[in-house]
């Protein structure tokens, strides 16, 4: 699949590079670690790689606090070791998509060390979002907004003199502060950062939030619209048009995401985008897909989706309707950093539907092996629908969400900020299992430190080694279904249609000569006529594909 529009029929691999593999062993992955699995990843049968912000940061956030965009985090390596790994990976036939924070910096970047030295009323302010505070004494945050990680969006500075001064803004953590996108420097600095790292070999970039970054002028209260009747959240609710928020999904950002493809066409061949935009529904997201802005978006409506048969299919449906409508090509992910790993989610009854902070209430409905089979199942048909995936480390291991992390170890800012109500999301980085040859499960050196978070005992059961060549284990099922859809014609891009099927079941066909039967809750699925047996999630039971199976075919 390598040609120039590559993207559309990719399988990409995240890489969350602080848990993939430790190489020093200072408990932190590293890019040389990175490095030494690039095999792991061709024997895969991947097409690209994505890997989280490898920049210089503090830390507050895992790297989404970025201090320095045109630069290597010295934990992870140097800039060199980046560019050889860029190399390597290429001569390997892998792409290589780095992530852009442009909503935020960190709050020791050197554009607001500047603007708090500054003063009110500065230069270097205007480059964020800076107010003054309600109140006679100006102690009342400029607006009721709402962080995504709780609490308020607002942290009042000390000025120079040291009095008390004005507020900034920060839909994040408050070591994230805002930047102003009304200001013309910050769009020359990102062009910059673009370019960077393009002419480094870079194949694109994932843009964190990227239906943030345009504010609403006046910064209105939340209170005035319908969305003070609407739990705040980064994850809007499906179905709800929510498109006058003051600072989610604003029409404006488009403009920013046109002068950046101009950017990537420019370089031969060109360079591509994909949006990580938490937007209500479908109609909303493929704005960000239109032809002179950018190439894919994260498709939360699937991600997000319970496994029941009704809710898949309208998710499909959905998503290839409004991608059609502007000749763009659907995404397909089940994980990522962000969420609750799908195993887990899976292993939970499916009626009420599982958000990650839910998991822990159903945590005696959990039934771990059904998580599994259904993960098996999910994987095969997200390789089978039109369009590219998306493979977070560890699902090809089957991994859990580790769900019992000890409370002292909890690192995500969401942990404190909501007074130890909401264990965030450190629960799927986790670092990765690849062999029980060291204490770290070979996630590092024999006499490493130990990993930045603490691995179950358990994990051994999911290590890499433990699976490779093991018929039937989930890593030679994600081998084998991945080195089919690159050999099925069929497969990747292109259209689809579906068959009459028993309720609580999936059937479709893809041209040429392709079909694909997904059992998700129906007696065993009987296989058409004509059809022969390519590969399946589970065995067939008496020539019939069970529930929770997903099996494919020639016909």
């Amino acid at each position: 699949m390598h040609h120039a529009d590559w993207w559309r029929d990719a399988v990409i691999y995240q890489v969350y590079i602080r848990s993939f593999a430790d190489a020093d062993g200072d408990g932190l992955g590293d890019i040389a670690g990175l490095r030494s699995k690039l095999d792991h990843l061709v024997s895969l049968g991947i097409d690209a790689i994505w890997i989280n912000p490898w920049y210089p940061s503090p830390m507050a956030d895992a790297g989404y606090d970025v201090s320095d965009y045109r630069a290597i985090e010295p934990r992870f390596g140097t800039l060199g070791d980046a560019e050889t790994l860029i190399a390597e990976a290429h001569e390997r036939g892998l792409r290589v998509l780095l992530d852009i924070v442009p909503n935020h910096t960190s709050d020791q970047h050197v554009w607001f060390q500047e603007a708090l030295a500054a003063g009110p009323g500065s230069a270097a302010r205007d480059r964020y979002i800076f107010r003054e505070g309600r109140g006679p004494n100006g102690d009342q945050p400029p607006n009721d907004w709402r962080s995504a990680f709780h609490g308020s969006a607002w942290t009042r500075v000390t000025e120079p003199d040291g009095t008390p001064g004005q507020w900034y803004l920060h839909l994040f953590a408050s070591q994230q502060p805002d930047v102003n996108w009304h200001h013309p420097d910050v769009h020359a600095d990102f062009l910059e950062t673009l370019r960077f790292w393009f002419d480094r070999g870079a194949d694109g970039f994932r843009i964190d939030v990227a239906h943030s970054l345009v504010k609403e002028d006046g910064l209105p209260d939340m209170a005035e619209r319908n969305w003070a009747r609407l739990p705040f959240r980064i994850q809007p609710i499906p179905g709800v048009h929510q498109t006058d928020h003051p600072h989610w999904d604003r029409d404006e950002v488009h403009e920013i995401y046109r002068e950046w493809r101009r950017v990537a066409d420019a370089y031969d061949p060109p360079r591509v985008f994909v949006a990580e935009a938490w937007v209500p529904d479908p109609s909303r997201t493929v704005l960000y897909l239109r032809a002179d802005e950018l190439h894919t978006a994260f498709n939360f409506d699937f991600l997000r989706c319970r496994w029941l048969a009704d809710d898949l299919r309208a998710v499909i449906d959905d998503t290839l309707r409004e991608h059609r409508s502007v000749g763009a090509t659907p995404t397909w992910v089940l994980s990522n950093h962000d969420v609750a790993r799908h195993v887990s989610r899976f292993a939970r009854p499916q009626r009420t539907g599982v958000r990650g902070h839910h998991l822990r209430d159903l945590a005696a409905e959990a039934d771990l092996a059904l998580g599994l089979r259904r993960a098996r199942a999910a994987a095969m048909l997200m390789f089978a629908l039109p369009g590219s995936c998306y493979v977070y480390q560890g699902d090809e291991l089957g991994l859990p969400e580790v769900e019992d992390l000890p409370e002292e170890s909890l690192q995500d800012p969401t942990w404190e900020r909501s007074g130890h109500r909401d264990r965030g999301r450190d629960g799927c980085r986790v670092p990765v299992p690849w062999s029980t040859a060291t204490p770290s499960f070979g996630f590092g050196p024999e006499h490493g430190a130990e990993p930045w978070l603490p691995q179950p005992a358990w994990f051994g059961e999911f290590a890499a080694s433990e699976q490779d060549g093991v018929d039937g284990s989930m890593l030679e099922l994600y081998r084998t279904a991945l080195g089919q859809r690159r050999a099925e014609a069929a497969l990747g891009e292109g259209e689809m249609a579906w068959v009459a099927s028993p309720e609580g079941s999936l059937v479709f066909t893809r041209e040429p000569g392709f079909g694909c039967i997904v059992n998700v809750e129906a007696e065993p699925v009987a296989v058409p006529e004509g059809w022969t047996f390519v590969l399946s999630s589970a065995p067939l039971v008496d020539g019939r594909v069970a529930a929770d199976t997903t099996a494919w075919f020639h016909r």
